[in-house]
């Protein structure tokens, strides 16, 4: 009996350019609610509602109960820089980030096709890959455990007590969390954390993207003046997620602005949680980026002894023709129109010897690390005299 053949149609989807952000399940249930539009992400939109939905009805309350400046107990909502910062600034940003995270990657990923990464014969797993990815991203199940995991921590956190000088602005006079708090403990909360959790979701469908392309045979170019094998078009990736860099470092900086102005913190206190918050994110970001480093380490460990061997072959057909006169030392390969009696081979060599392992470099480690750093040099500048040390330079240039 003859064995079924069963042919593949082409995907429709498969071609088309992926974004981890684009028909995801929660931009579909907010253009349901008509909070996005059908076409497009609407992210402009969805962060000023998002924000004023969080803030105002907090301040309101903090108005009209005289506790926005002064109070009476506790602190005024003023002095907490952390509540303005994550409803005004942190989560737009998270917002705003689906934006320039969903360009990049339609700028990035096509690339993979249209430099030759991908040929014939690689195509169909390359297309099952982005078919598999796309399935995970338009998934709801992930997002329903966001939600979860979301709404667990608030009523776990809830439950550990009134959060200390955290929420000492949400007291009223007989100790108990008035409406502002519980409006920020039940709304700003769940959604700041919803939103950062849906973002390390989306770290994690990237680096399950690059693990499975990692498993094709990529065409490689080992000796590609990118140093990255030709993956250099990933360089401008990492930098799609400053915006949520800079959230997160916001609210922390803010939190602790707040403890060095009205609580007497140092920055000496801070240089730990500091310094451990910048690595362990900065490495999360790099994280779907790690799963190519086999794949290139490969490619250059094979390509040396190829590229070191075209090298001393030339090197040789020179030194016969030119240094020991040899009439059969006529090559192609000595030729303008092959690679060239000069240089060429070996500026190839070098190049292939210069290839990174890792897909990006300096510039992309600077986009993820600037955005992280910003918000703490301007707490760090609340007890630096950083007016009185430009003034002392500039004194001492002149």
């Amino acid at each position: 009996m003859a064995t079924p053949h069963v042919v593949l149609m082409p995907n429709a989807d498969a071609a088309k350019p992926f974004s981890p952000v684009d028909n995801e399940p929660p931009l579909r249930w907010q253009r349901a609610l008509h909070l996005a539009p059908l076409a497009g992400l609407g992210v402009v939109r969805r962060a000023v509602f998002f924000a004023l939905l969080g803030w105002v009805p907090i301040v309101l309350w903090a108005i009209l109960r005289g506790r926005f400046v002064d109070a009476a107990s506790g602190e005024p909502l003023l002095q907490h820089y952390d509540v303005h910062v994550r409803c005004l600034i942190a989560i737009p940003l998270l917002i705003l980030g689906e934006a320039t995270l969903h360009a990049s990657a339609l700028r990035c990923f096509p690339q993979f096709t249209g430099s030759g990464l991908v040929d014939d014969a690689t195509r169909p797993r390359f297309e099952a890959a982005w078919r598999t990815v796309r399935r995970w991203r338009d998934s709801s199940l992930p997002w329903l455990f966001v939600i979860g995991a979301a709404l667990a921590w608030t009523f776990a956190d809830r439950a550990a007590g009134a959060h200390g000088d955290t929420m000492s602005w949400a007291v009223d006079e007989q100790g108990t969390l008035a409406f502002g708090g519980l409006w920020f403990a039940y709304v700003v909360r769940p959604v700041f954390v919803g939103l950062l959790l849906g973002w390390l979701w989306r770290i994690g469908l990237l680096a399950m993207l690059f693990v499975r392309l990692a498993r094709l045979d990529l065409s490689l170019v080992p000796s590609h003046p990118d140093r990255a094998g030709g993956l250099g078009f990933l360089e401008t990736l990492p930098g799609a997620f400053a915006p949520v860099s800079l959230a997160l470092s916001g609210v922390l900086a803010s939190h602790w602005a707040h403890a060095i102005v009205y609580h007497g913190q140092t920055l000496a206190a801070l240089k730990l949680p500091a310094a451990a918050f910048v690595v362990v994110w900065s490495l999360l970001l790099l994280v779907p980026f790690a799963a190519l480093m086999p794949t290139l380490r490969r490619a250059k460990r094979a390509a040396l002894p190829s590229y070191a061997a075209l090298v001393a072959r030339q090197g040789r057909l020179v030194r016969r023709r030119w240094i020991d006169g040899a009439s059969d030392a006529d090559a192609p390969l000595l030729e303008p129109a092959g690679v060239g009696p000069i240089a060429d081979a070996a500026e190839m060599f070098d190049a292939v010897r210069s290839m990174r392992c890792f897909p990006i470099g300096q510039a992309s480690l600077a986009a993820i690390v600037l955005p992280i750093v910003a918000p703490m040099l301007v707490v760090a500048a609340l007890q630096i005299p950083i007016r009185e040390l430009l003034l002392g330079l500039v004194k001492a240039l002149i």
